[in-house]
């Protein structure tokens, strides 16, 4: 038998506050009825004795502490779930704003997911192709891999959002199928129509899932959004045996949600105002990734996050380093000279990019070229720190070579058109032909046999 209760004991901004409340659990969603008799959603935050406090989905202007009656539904937040749900726009409680109706759900499932037992877990292989030389080449992206994108305000990790949407793709494996969740908090009007009317121009969107919360939106909203993303594709990867790759942006949007609701519960703040529990609850969403016994599907997960003043030391990118496999960081010099896109060689990896690459998955010589193309490209930064002292003039022959190769390797390797899809072969060998203009001496990370092969003389 449902209870339902008259009246609240306090309202403050997005939270309400119930007392004689008995039999609810934390998480556990309620309907708060109106004197209007319109209804909104709330969520159970917090737990005192007979104390419950609620965080209200649309807000809480209008509500009375007289006249509104609370019920309880004793479940947490739960989507519908269907393959229905590919092609699909949704809000970021996952309710439908297609205007193509209500999911027809084969299940519902809880958005907070199950905990996995780490034993359960496979190590990841193979790798997803994104068609962009600098990712599937230097920083690759593993199945099940969970590898963020750390950029700054006014890059463009959107525009590479949209091309990573457009171009990935798995090695072709029978019965296997591919699709993508995308997760947007805190966007836009704008950016969100650009999501939307670029996956559309390009086909993609029949292939995409998308979770759509605004910078308007209620931020309890902004809370959900991944979550209800990440359930979706673990019902795809796990139930469907699909390879989901999940691009969730802007993950500092969603933090700044998190500080915003911590500071309404009076917590006491951590590092730069974020909550001391930022760590785990990054972790709850980020460890969602992976591939599970019982199951030949697998989530990848791409988080974007913008850098507060391009602060790789910030609390988000920092926590977020320490949980993940790996970064691919934007370089705002290099974009600011038009190259696209413009990431940082040298401050991004990929830690299980050794074990989906090679002869197996890619190709023989992947792991020694991307060897040989980071170590080159750090003498290039040697060398262009030198010649800032002494004059290019003054360099030595080599030193020139590296500072030829360094201006050829961003031009050309590095900077790569929006609708440019470069295959693995191709990468590889435009990487051979950039690396033949260093002396075969300079090749220190190959054998002599891979040089023999592919070296342009």
């Amino acid at each position: 038998m449902k209870i339902q209760y008259s009246g609240l004991t306090d309202i403050n901004g997005p939270l309400v506050c119930l007392e004689g409340v008995s039999g609810v659990a934390y998480d556990e969603i309620a309907s708060l009825q109106l004197a209007d008799g319109s209804k909104r959603l709330g969520r159970v935050v917090q737990m005192d004795g007979d104390k419950v406090i609620l965080q209200v989905f649309e807000g809480t202007s209008g509500l009375s502490l007289e006249n509104t009656r609370t019920e309880f539904h004793g479940r947490p937040l739960e989507i519908p779930l269907s393959t229905e749900m590919l092609g699909r726009v949704f809000n970021g409680v996952g309710k439908p704003v297609d205007g193509l109706g209500p999911v027809f759900a084969e299940k519902t499932g809880d958005i907070n997911g199950r905990a996995l037992n780490p034993v359960a877990r496979t190590y990841p292989r193979n790798y997803i192709h994104t068609g962009i030389s600098s990712i599937d080449c230097l920083m690759t992206l593993i199945r099940g891999q969970k590898l963020p994108i750390f950029s700054g305000s006014g890059l463009s990790h959107n525009k590479l959002a949209v091309q990573i949407v457009k171009q990935a793709k798995i090695a072709e494996e029978k019965g296997q199928e591919f699709a993508v969740v995308f997760a947007a908090m805190g966007v836009q009007n704008d950016v969100a129509d650009y999501f939307r009317r670029s996956f559309e121009q390009a086909g993609a969107s029949e292939r995409v899932v998308m979770f759509l919360n605004l910078s308007n939106d209620p931020i309890i909203e902004r809370i959900l959004t991944p979550r209800c993303a990440l359930t979706a594709a673990e019902y795809l990867a796990y139930e469907k045996n699909m390879h989901i790759l999940v691009i969730m942006t802007d993950i500092t949007s969603y933090c700044e949600a998190l500080r915003e609701f911590s500071s309404s519960k009076g917590e006491i703040p951590g590092r730069k105002g974020y909550p001391g529990y930022l760590y785990s609850d990054l972790a709850s969403m980020y460890e969602r990734a992976g591939v599970i016994e019982g199951s030949t599907g697998s989530v990848t997960q791409i988080p974007i996050l913008t850098m507060p003043n391009d602060d790789i030391t910030h609390p988000i990118p920092d926590l977020t380093a320490y949980i993940t496999e790996g970064q691919i960081v934007f370089d705002r010099e290099l974009d600011s000279t038009g190259i696209y896109p413009g990431l940082s060689v040298l401050l991004s990896l990929s830690r299980l990019m050794k074990d989906g690459i090679g002869a197996e998955y890619t190709r023989a010589d992947h792991s020694d070229v991307a060897n040989q193309l980071f170590a080159s490209y750090a003498k290039v930064q040697d060398a262009r720190s030198l010649a800032s002292v002494i004059g290019e003039d003054e360099l030595s022959s080599i030193d020139k070579c590296y500072m030829k190769f360094g201006s050829e390797f961003e031009k050309r390797f590095l900077n790569q058109g929006f609708d440019e899809n470069r295959s693995m072969d191709d990468t590889l060998e435009l990487a051979w032909d950039l690396l033949s203009m260093l002396p075969e001496s300079e090749l220190d990370r190959m054998n002599s046999e891979l040089i023999k092969k592919h070296y342009r003389n």
